[in-house]
């Protein structure tokens, strides 16, 4: 895990503008809205266990879960001030920030949390001939479900491997496994931790290859940051005898700029207390770790994560 360094973790916490600074000294009370993701995706399942931890921890908090199609969706309810907290890949959470991309301005959101790593798959038959990215021209691709962060990430490296022409679909996990397996689909992209299950099961029923994506990688860090990072998925998943490298970026639990300080804190609280209680097979709630959550880039922390993180910090 990454250290911060005291005055780098001082700089982290300025409070993003239109924060509610301070902290409530007052238990918290009040209904929230959090825009997860797809139902019985990984990112509802980390919503819904995360929402009854807080309500379990302070009973004066109701959080009501969204299912969504993920990243771009719940960054845009944020901004639309119908959901109070969001879980986002992190280089849609930037774009969000700086009003670029699929924004067209700033939404006024800031971190609560860095929490896991996300691994890009390209997912093909075994017997296909597709061996690089660039080789997908022309065929038929799923890039994830509309507003999703997999169809941000996906976009992006086709781009960057010079693809064009091809047949692209919207299609989310379970749709893509489905095309796939009866044929309709070449390849289709997903973000998610290793293994996904969903991909896992696919692999247990049809032969599939997981196409390298590691060429991509320093194009996308010169276009966006380092946002994107270079990874592997490791050997003995989805069968694999070897490592697959590709591209990465994490999860964030992000929030309204504007949500109380105290409330904010009290949530962070719990996300770390009950961190144990979060684990999903594909989301995985319990390597949170407090110095590897404040590394959310140029999303700024909010007050009341900062608040939490500095208790931590001492």
């Amino acid at each position: 895990m990454p250290s911060v360094s005291r005055r780098a973790f001082l700089a982290l916490s300025v409070a993003a503008p239109g924060a509610v600074a301070g902290c409530s000294a007052s238990e918290p009370r009040g209904a929230l809205r959090l825009a997860a993701g797809p139902e019985g995706g990984p990112y509802e399942t980390f919503g819904r266990r995360l929402a009854d931890e807080i309500h379990r921890t302070h009973p004066g908090l109701s959080v009501q879960v969204l299912s969504t199609a993920a990243s771009v969706q719940n960054l845009r309810l944020i901004g639309e001030g119908r959901a109070e907290l969001g879980l986002t890949l992190a280089d849609s959470a930037a774009d969000a920030i700086a009003g670029r991309a699929a924004f067209p301005r700033p939404v006024p959101a800031a971190a609560i949390a860095r929490l896991y790593l996300n691994y890009l798959h390209l997912v093909v038959p075994a017997g296909s001939p597709v061996l690089t990215s660039s080789q997908l021209t022309g065929r038929t691709v799923s890039l994830g479900a509309a507003e999703s962060g997999t169809s941000v990430m996906a976009e992006r490296v086709l781009a960057a491997a010079g693809v064009s022409g091809i047949a692209a679909r919207q299609l989310g996990l379970p749709e893509s496994v489905a095309a796939l397996r009866a044929g309709q689909l070449d390849a289709f992209f997903w973000s998610g931790g290793v293994p996904t299950s969903a991909i896992a099961r696919l692999a247990e029923q049809t032969p599939i290859r997981l196409v390298p994506l590691d060429a991509q990688e320093p194009v996308l860090r010169r276009a966006y940051g380092p946002v994107y990072e270079s990874v592997s998925i490791p050997a003995g998943a989805y069968g694999r005898a070897g490592p697959t490298p590709t591209v990465g970026t994490p999860s964030y639990l992000v929030c309204a700029a504007a949500l109380d300080a105290g409330t904010v804190r009290a949530v962070t609280e719990v996300l770390f207390r009950r961190r144990d209680s979060l684990q999903v097979p594909d989301a995985p709630g319990s390597r949170l770790d407090e110095r590897y959550a404040v590394s959310t880039g140029t999303v700024p922390l909010h007050p009341g994560a900062a608040g939490y993180y500095r208790a931590v910090y001492g």
